[in-house]
């Protein structure tokens, strides 16, 4: 009886075992939600309104993870990513069209990612904006060069080498100085408090789902597990999947509240415009070392973020286009813009905020297509969208794409 039980208890550990390998791609695409621009949009929260937000960190996060599932799905299932997916379904006009939002939309991502890299080295090394985006840029190279030479799974351990270091840096002020439980607790009771907080909901709705993260997913997750028949290896690797996206939303999620709580604690009611506005009172409110974890926080999202952001730009490239460029020549190429934003002396911040709003244009393209091919019998066979699900990614869709538009219009119109 005894060898029995150690037999299934040694099976049972193998089994775990081989199950945690084939995790990994969701915690890529989990980078694109600790990104500079979540951090400037949820400390903002926090420090304008405290507590009252927390409800849409919760809500977009769970929003996030069916829209992540269902990308991953459409890889393992058609053996296409999504941008190949649109390229089938469409004719050359129309992919060169998306092709060319889509191209605009990753040049805006690595903007926000190189701005965030240079505020954090600026933060801890007082080194000027523009040397910190070429270090920020060189560093990313030295990232990509891990995935080009040695492929997807020494890539992955990286980000998430990366992307643990991102949670240290946010959850130490939460373990520092503890935020309100009951604070927190009534946070999660949707309300608003005037225009200015309907806004910032928006702002981190909107910039919650990032339309590379989308593109992205679907590649990675045919990359690493392949294209099964449809069977019992199919149904196991769907099962993973939802395991690892659960696992790296939850990460997500809670890096996120961190960083909405520490600024509800120690932020609420102070002047915080800039990063380094919120870096400067997090000192002088917790000390330096919280102030330092931060930064180094910041530094790791954006070392991270913009690697995958370019990464992704690469496999849209490919997929839409069917065209390879060299991935140092392509990080070099969407590099430019961000090293010349810098150069010129814009307010980063500023620059940040732009960078959300062109990202916001990219959202319906990457969500609608999404959608309506995880609903498609005819594309998904048996592992087409539940009815209740394929309600649930429409709901979604909708409210996503008319807060980004809504948040495009109060930009332009300064309302």
């Amino acid at each position: 009886m005894s060898t029995t039980l150690a037999e299934s208890a040694k099976t049972a550990t193998t089994r775990a075992r081989a199950a945690t390998m084939l995790l990994g791609p969701a915690f890529v695409a989990a980078i694109a939600y600790v990104d500079p621009g979540n951090v400037a949009s949820n400390i903002s929260a926090g420090a304008q309104f405290g507590y009252l937000l927390v409800w849409v960190i919760v809500m977009a996060n769970v929003m996030a993870g069916l829209v992540q599932f269902l990308s991953a799905k459409l890889g393992l299932v058609t053996g296409m990513s999504l941008p190949e997916a649109v390229r089938e379904k469409s004719n050359r006009r129309t992919r060169l069209a998306y092709w060319g939002q889509a191209e605009t939309v990753a040049m805006a991502t690595d903007l926000a990612e190189v701005v965030g890299g240079a505020i954090a080295l600026n933060l801890l090394f007082q080194l000027p904006l523009l040397v910190g985006g070429v270090i920020t840029g060189v560093v990313s190279m030295g990232l990509l060069l891990v995935q080009d030479r040695r492929g997807q799974q020494p890539f992955e351990r990286v980000i998430t080498g990366l992307l643990a270091i991102i949670a240290i840096g946010f959850l130490a002020s939460v373990f520092i100085s503890p935020p309100s439980v009951g604070g927190t607790i009534g946070g999660l009771v949707p309300r608003f408090q005037g225009t200015e907080s309907v806004l910032l909901a928006a702002a981190m709705i909107g910039a919650t789902v990032m339309p590379h993260a989308v593109y992205l997913h679907s590649g990675l997750a045919r990359d690493r597990h392949g294209h099964p028949e449809v069977g019992p290896m199919r149904r196991r690797l769907l099962k993973i999947t939802k395991v690892d996206v659960v696992l790296a939303m939850l990460l997500a999620g809670t890096v996120n509240l961190a960083m909405l709580l520490m600024a509800a604690n120690t932020l609420r009611d102070q002047e915080i415009e800039t990063l380094q506005d919120a870096h400067a009172a997090v000192g002088t409110a917790l000390g330096p070392v919280a102030a330092l974890l931060l930064a180094i926080g910041l530094l790791a999202s954006g070392l991270a973020s913009t690697s995958v952001g370019a990464y992704a730009g690469a496999m849209i490239m490919q997929g839409l286009l069917r065209r390879r460029i060299p991935l140092m020549l392509r990080r070099l190429v969407t590099l430019i813009p961000a090293l010349v934003i810098l150069a010129i002396g814009i307010d980063p911040t500023r620059a940040l905020i732009i960078s959300q709003v062109v990202l916001s244009f990219g959202i319906p393209f990457a969500l609608i297509p999404l959608v309506r091919f995880t609903s498609d019998r005819a594309l998904m066979g048996d592992d087409v969208n539940h009815r209740v699900t394929t309600a649930l990614a429409w709901l979604i869709a909708v409210i996503i794409s008319a807060l980004n538009v809504a948040l495009i219009y109060l930009t332009v119109t300064g309302a």
